[in-house]
């Protein structure tokens, strides 16, 4: 990694630019469902109880996760651009079609599709910005696009003030007629890499199913990263879907303002977590190829103290603050995994080694969901979910640091 950094064009951050507002949308409507609970619960009564709820959001992780692998495939054997532009699609009606339901089963079969669209952009959309940004740029363009999904996390609190002054379909169905405008933006503006039309694009073009899960599944430092990628990602689903239940049962607050307070704090300091880690990491890879791998441990182990602050937390300003060094310790490890992967598979395998890391990820969160549905139903408090997160995370931090990453030139040769 050492040596000149690659230049980069004025599109390849354009490319970053574009695709922000997917992120943002896309983690906008996640939010809002765990924001508006109780207004969509008063609505709709067949929703019996929280694990019912939890149900809804771990229906939605379900299928995002067993597809993730086939989004990132598709991507990466036939087109990375059609692919983020039909998923924005596919989000945008079944956005408005959530905003009309009147059941819980439809509730469910809304959710369900929402993961089917959600599968496809993340791993599409990173393998992009891989595509675009060689290593000297990787991180900080991976960790500004990472910011949209914190912006949109955050914009997500809003749902419980539009619920209080005007109905909490209005969320859905707005943002729904607003992701089919930007659709069209998308269309006329994104365009795949100039290198996917060579000795890439004859790659991906004769790429097959099992060598690409052979080529990752037989490298012991993809198991590792896999792992390492799933341990600190129950605590965030843990604090994305329940922290806005947590804060107004601790602390006493109103769906609005606990909803703003849960995606406010943690969101604005991931956003500058990940602005802060990916310019890090971009500046000590080029100390040793395992920077990007530092910069997210350190990320990592922050996760821990403030995870056990937060269970503990004494009053709403302490948990703020606790609040705020989890969100600067996921910016770190956040901005950092594809670029990582990037170290360890080739360009034709990124974006279904990265739906892979989903897959295990995700599948493990929407279990750590209902279970935790279940345990606020039979009075299990929230600190012991948050010990058992921390303590996993710790385990990550030790296993990624064991990881030997090799540079684009080594894998180029392969």
């Amino acid at each position: 990694m050492n040596g000149a950094i690659p230049k980069v064009s004025s599109y390849a951050w354009a490319v970053v630019a574009l695709l922000w507002p997917v992120a943002m949308l896309n983690y906008l409507d996640r939010q809002m469902v765990s924001t508006i609970r109780a207004s969509i619960r008063a609505d709709i009564p067949s929703i019996a109880n929280d694990q019912d709820f939890g149900k809804l959001m771990a229906v939605f992780m379900g299928v995002y996760a067993v597809l993730s692998p086939v989004g990132g495939f598709v991507a990466d054997r036939f087109n990375r651009r059609w692919t983020v532009i039909g998923s924005l699609g596919v989000w945008s009606a079944v956005t408005w079609l959530t905003g009309q339901a009147t059941t819980y089963s439809q509730m469910l079969w809304f959710r369900a599709l929402m993961g089917i669209s959600e599968a496809f952009y993340i791993p599409a959309a990173l393998a992009l910005i891989a595509d675009f940004h060689p290593g000297g740029t990787r991180a900080r363009a991976v960790g500004i696009h990472q910011s949209g999904i914190y912006a949109g996390l955050a914009l997500g609190g809003i749902g419980g003030y539009i619920a209080q002054t005007s109905s909490w379909r209005n969320c859905f169905t707005w943002f729904g007629v607003a992701g089919v405008i930007y659709s069209v933006v998308l269309t006329l503006a994104l365009r795949d890499a100039a290198g996917t039309g060579g000795e890439l694009g004859n790659k991906r073009n004769s790429v097959t199913v099992g060598d690409t899960l052979r080529a990752l599944w037989l490298q012991p430092a993809f198991w590792i990263l896999v792992i390492y990628f799933t341990l600190p990602a129950i605590a965030g689903w843990v604090t994305k879907n329940w922290l806005p239940t947590y804060l107004a049962d601790t602390f006493q607050l109103r769906e609005g303002p606990a909803g703003l307070s849960a995606t406010g704090y943690i969101q604005l300091a991931s956003f500058a977590g990940v602005l802060l880690g990916g310019a890090i990491a971009d500046v000590w890879v080029r100390v040793t190829p395992r920077g990007r791998i530092y910069t997210s441990a350190v990320g990592v182990f922050l996760l821990v103290p403030a995870l056990l602050g937060l269970g503990w937390a004494w009053s709403l300003g302490a948990a703020v603050a606790f609040m705020m060094l989890f969100g600067i310790g996921w910016g770190f490890f956040d901005c950092n995994n594809m670029p990582i992967l990037c170290q360890i598979a080739r360009p034709e395998h990124r974006a279904t080694g990265y739906g892979c890391m989903n897959f295990v990820s995700i599948s493990v969160g929407a279990g750590a969901t209902v279970l935790l549905g279940w345990m606020r139903d039979h009075g299990v408090r929230f600190a012991v979910a948050f010990a058992v997160s921390a303590a996993v995370a710790l385990l990550s931090a030790g296993l990624i640091l064991v990881v030997r990453p090799r540079s684009e030139r080594d894998l180029a040769m392969k």
